[in-house]
Formats: C-alpha cells, structure tokens, sequence
C-alpha cells in the first residue's frame, strides 16, 4: 500500500510541479501534512540535503522522502513516480515543438507558464522561512546570504558550504 502511494504521489508532483525542483517544494509540505512519512521540519532537513547533493534536487527530495517512508524500494519507487510524467511530457512537447514551433499560441501558453512557477517557488520559499527563520541568528544569515547572492556572485557550492560552516560555528 505505501509503495502504491509513494507512486502516486509523486507522479501527480511529476505531472504538475512545473518549473523544477524547488517547485515540488509546496507538494511535499502537503505530503508531510497528509502521511506520517516525514514531518515538516524533516523536511527542511531533506530540502538542505538535496540541495547541497549532487544531482537535481526534485530527484534527490523524492528518492530521499521515498527511502524515508519505506527504505531502499520507496525512494526508488518515489523517485520513479516522479520522473515519468517529465518523461513522458517531455517527448510529447519536443514533438509539438518541432511542429507548432512558429504558432504564436503555442508560445504564447509555454510563456504564461513562467508567472505560474515564480508564484510556486515563491510559496516554497515562505513556506520553508516559515520553518527556518526562528530566531534572529537565522534571519540575519539569510539576509547576508541573499545580498551576497545578489551582489558578490559566488558559485553556489560556497554558499551552501559557508552556510554549513556558519552553522556548525554558530551551533544553530
């Protein structure tokens, strides 16, 4: 029964999550709320992991939630779940692409799309500052990893490091 719902759920995030992997974020909050697989301080927790692993973080988060509710066979069945509607949508967009290429309606609905996954990577990041930003420490890192980001241009790896080294200094 819980691999079927590992499936499922994570191929409805496959199918609607639009954007990338942080866009999954707002679905996963909801699979916390439903199923006692993983709370939603965990899953900050599996947010930072995934991020800082190598690999795309939609992944890393599904076969991380899925090797949480039911070891080795969930993650790779919730890992799976998730890949195969980008899958299968993908083929069949690269085809209309080729043959709708010059519609003007076309691409038209592929860039409405864009506002729609700003609006869920937005709800992500609230969601998660919600969960994180509990004492002034913390806001006062983000704030100067946020102007850092924007101003110093830094690979990203060195933030998520210095963040770890911070953290580790601050004992946060």
């Amino acid at each position: 029964m819980v691999f079927w719902l590992l499936f499922s759920e994570f191929f409805k995030i496959g199918l609607f999550a639009l954007g990338g992997g942080m866009v999954t974020v707002p679905f996963l909050f909801e699979i916390a709320e439903k199923y006692p697989w993983f709370t939603s301080h965990e899953l900050v927790d599996m947010i930072a992991v995934a991020e800082s692993s190598p690999g795309p973080i939609g992944i890393n988060m599904a076969t991380y939630a899925g090797f949480k509710a039911a070891g080795i066979f969930g993650g790779i069945i919730a890992t799976f779940g998730l890949v195969l509607p980008s899958l299968v949508i993908i083929i069949c967009i690269a085809r209309l692409l080729d043959k709708y290429r010059n519609s003007d309606i076309f691409m038209n609905v592929m860039y409405a799309v864009h506002p729609a996954v700003i609006a869920m990577i937005l709800f992500a990041g609230t969601e998660l500052g919600k969960l994180v930003l509990t004492n002034n420490e913390a806001i006062l890192i983000c704030a100067i990893f946020w102007g850092a980001i924007h101003f110093v241009k830094l690979h990203p790896i060195l933030y998520i490091v210095l963040g770890g080294i911070i953290g580790v200094a601050l004992k946060l």
